[in-house]
């Protein structure tokens, strides 16, 4: 009994692990194309039948973003630059995050110096909005009141991959918290005192 669950369990990991595998590919583009294919010809002696013809796979379109969605709320950052140190927009963050920016106005307007880069969403990468229009891919989890989003573009031959924690309040998606998994930063360790 106990070596059938044993068995069940790591297929059902390794299976967790092809699809979630199939996800990234999709967000970080295709394996290279000396990766062994997943149909490799078999053992027998029978002439392989060629695939019928057909169009050159292109990227499919990137699906709507949802109004209300993680991904609508986090958008936005990638459009405007520093969106993310806005006072304005403090209505969209909330703690640890929040505090870690209010900390930051605070030391800006006492006239103490800056605490965090003004392109903390682009990975501090410079602003090259062509680039990252041209590259930026998103991925959304969402797991009850708890989502991420996964963000990556490439500027100047540089690939970024930054993730976004959001958790749902009052009905609405807030930023709890933005990692660096390219740069190995939070915006949660940040001391702005």
């Amino acid at each position: 009994m106990v070596c059938r669950i044993v068995l069940a369990f790591a297929t059902i990991s390794m299976l967790a692990a092809g699809l979630s595998g199939a996800r990234a590919q999709g967000l970080f583009g295709a394996p290279p194309a000396n990766a062994p294919a997943d149909n490799a010809p078999s053992d027998d002696t029978s002439p392989a039948t060629p695939p019928a013809a057909s169009p050159p796979a292109e990227s499919a379109p990137a699906a709507p973003v949802l109004p209300g969605s993680p991904t609508a709320l986090v958008k936005p950052f990638y459009e405007h630059l520093g969106l993310e140190l806005d006072p304005a927009e403090r209505k969209n963050f909330i703690d640890p995050a929040k505090t870690v920016l209010d900390k930051s106005d605070a030391l800006r307007n006492s006239g103490q110096g800056e605490c965090l880069d003004p392109n903390m969403a682009l990975d501090n990468a410079d602003y090259d909005k062509a680039a990252i229009e041209g590259s930026l891919k998103t991925i959304e989890a969402v797991r009850g009141d708890e989502a991420k989003v996964v963000v990556a573009f490439v500027v100047a031959n540089n690939a970024h991959r930054l993730e976004w924690k959001l958790k749902k309040v009052g009905g609405d998606w807030k930023v709890s918290d933005l990692l660096s998994v390219t740069g190995e930063w939070a915006l949660s360790q940040y001391q702005c005192e």
